[in-house]
């Protein structure tokens, strides 16, 4: 299923109940086709199963109750006018804090008499209006009136569904933190207390017990020698020593552990120098193989971009990755080149390949403790790009996203990057160096930007600015 909903059907006695029934009918017949799970109440316990009075708003609000763990979040269905008291009365009693749409039939102009005119168009003005005054949030259909049966409510309840993951999954996120901050990054440095506010807690461990760990674990054990299958299937291996290689195959079971242990969404590593210089490895392929089964890791002990990546990925239901704001494109001002050294999914990229660190070997001057990147060019396509940062002086989350599409304009360097092209670009580069932003920011292969400005500015109360919005 992809996911759970509580429909309320409102219904005003003085119109006719049949369009009560009837939408009852549609509502679970068009969820249903969509892979929704439905909980609504029944035709028993209320006239047509529908809502419009306060005894009927009670017996539904303890439904939803019992269920609120399976709830993702809240249809409300207008086939008439509907009872705007009773419906905010459902929501409010039941006391879940859940995305909330609100969906109204339109009228048809040969069936305007006494026995068929809804009003909904009517009805949801009041049901909006009766929900901002009890303190409900809720989110609207593109259009005012629209039929369940169309396009254009298929399209505003995937859009939802985005929603309610984005809402649900984010107020319950446990993120793993391994290792502090490399020294000289305090643009990654951000407020546990911020963030546990909203819901998201961080786990966290020292890097050295990763690094005894992995010491520890014996060559023939059976989680390395099937870590090994699984990495060596997953990416090229090419020219890479078998000895790096089974290294990471030991890092990935102890972070495979310490992931399970905590029941951890995402994680942020700690991913140099003390990695290199112990284990003589980087991780990075490692973490992009945990980001392609949707375990968003981040690199450089960002947390904050570990959430965004793990906000992107419950967006899309797509694997994410982390880049660097990284290089102008020429002197075109609507184009850039997002970088990273790397650890991308490889879902995103067309073409890639373990590899070293050519950063890292030009400092050592030898490639022998320098592999493990994952390095390709990224696939063409769209993109809608996040970042969200923890403002400790205004004691806030802030955010930002926006959308773009990855080109295929010629570009030849190292790591895994592409280009990238964003109207105004040079106005979101103003914004984000007078704000402080951070110079990571996630990625998605999607366009999904309308769904995590809702589900961040409308539900969760942050600080977003969305570029590019018209």
């Amino acid at each position: 299923m992809k996911g759970c909903l509580g429909v309320i059907i409102g219904n005003r006695g003085v119109f006719p109940g049949s369009l009560a029934e009837e939408g009852r009918k549609e509502v679970i017949n068009i969820l249903n086709r969509q892979g929704i799970e439905v909980i609504l109440s029944s035709s028993n316990e209320t006239k047509y199963g529908a809502i419009e009075n306060f005894k009927e708003a009670k017996k539904c609000a303890e439904l939803f109750r019992k269920n609120g763990e399976r709830i993702d979040g809240i249809l409300v269905s207008l086939p008439n006018f509907g009872d705007e008291r009773a419906i905010a009365d459902t929501i409010r009693m039941s006391t879940l804090s859940v995305t909330v749409l609100i969906q109204a039939y339109p009228d048809e102009l040969k069936r305007m008499d006494i026995g068929y005119r809804r009003d909904s168009f009517c009805g949801k003005l009041s049901v909006c209006s009766n929900l901002k005054q009890y303190g409900i949030p809720f989110s609207l259909t593109r259009l005012h009136t629209v039929s369940l049966s169309s396009k254009d409510f298929l399209l505003d309840l995937d859009w939802f569904m985005g929603v309610c993951r984005v809402v649900k999954g984010i107020s319950q996120a446990r993120i793993g933190a391994i290792g502090a901050r490399t020294t000289p990054f305090k643009t990654v440095r951000f407020s546990e207390r911020l963030l546990e506010d909203a819901g998201i807690s961080v786990e966290t461990t020292d890097l050295s017990e990763i690094i005894i760990a992995v010491e520890k674990l014996k060559d023939s054990d059976k989680e390395v020698r099937n870590s090994l299958k699984t990495l060596a299937s997953y990416c090229p291996i090419g020219k890479v020593p078998s000895s790096s290689v089974l290294k990471m195959a030991k890092l990935a079971v102890i972070l495979n552990r310490w992931i399970r242990e905590n029941e951890l969404n995402a994680c942020a590593l700690r991913c140099w120098p003390e990695l290199q210089d112990s284990l003589g490895i980087f991780p990075c392929a490692v973490m992009s193989m945990m980001s392609d089964s949707l375990l968003p890791y981040a690199c450089e002990t960002d947390v904050m971009g570990a959430i965004a990546m793990y906000v992107l990925q419950l967006a899309s239901t797509l694997p994410s990755g982390l880049f660097d704001w990284n290089n102008n494109y020429g002197n075109d001002p609507d184009k850039l080149v997002l970088f990273h050294c790397s650890n991308l999914p490889k879902t995103m990229l067309s073409t890639c390949r373990m590899e070293y660190n050519a950063i890292d070997v030009r400092v050592r001057g030898t490639k022998e403790n320098s592999y493990g990147t994952y390095v390709g060019r990224v696939k063409s396509g769209p993109m809608t790009f996040a970042r969200i940062s923890a403002d400790e002086t205004k004691g806030s989350i802030t955010a930002y996203v926006g959308e773009g599409e990855f080109t295929n304009d010629t570009l030849k360097t190292f790591g895994a990057s592409g280009v990238v092209k964003i109207n105004r670009l040079q106005e979101l580069l103003q914004f984000l160096c007078k704000r402080g932003f951070e110079h990571h920011v996630a990625i998605s292969q999607s366009l999904i930007a309308k769904i995590l400005f809702e589900a961040m500015h409308n539900y969760l109360n942050w600080d977003v600015y969305y570029h590019n919005s018209q």
